[in-house]
């Protein structure tokens, strides 16, 4: 089955200042359109980030990015799936799932894809601003 082509929501590890092996992978498939937000609620699990859809106003700050040919937009999201665990085996747990959401950029409304987070968050730190590389450079300074 075929994936609707939209832009991709991006919060953690795939977003440009993480420099991180994965935004390589990105930056060759995907156009950077800018920095946008999304609806929710961001969490620190330790190795990575959490976002969890929110009806609340809270906020999450990510990247929505574009594909550049859109004839490799299945195939792209495909390897994006695997690295977020979407295509794992049947035994293990799957942590993130994908799904479309709102996300604001420069003020307008866009339809886009999104990996909220599957599991749970009990206990684990509410990343108040929403921002995770902001919550990044605030726990250096702390």
């Amino acid at each position: 089955m075929a994936i609707q082509i939209l832009p991709l929501f991006v919060y953690g590890s795939l977003r440009s200042g993480f420099q991180h092996p994965a935004y390589a992978y990105i930056s060759r498939y995907f156009t950077l359109l800018g920095t946008a937000t999304v609806r929710g609620e961001l969490y620190d699990m330790g190795e990575y980030p959490a976002a969890i859809p929110s009806s609340a106003d809270q906020w999450i700050t990510g990247e929505l990015y574009a594909i550049q040919k859109s004839e490799e937009f299945s195939w792209a999201m495909g390897q994006l799936d695997d690295y977020e665990g979407i295509n794992g085996e049947p035994d293990e747990p799957q942590l993130y799932r994908r799904d479309t959401t709102t996300a604001y950029l420069n003020g307008q409304a866009i339809e886009a894809w999104i990996y909220w987070f599957n599991g749970n968050t009990e206990g684990k730190a509410k990343i108040d601003c929403g921002d995770l590389l902001l919550y990044i450079q605030q726990q250096k300074k702390s």
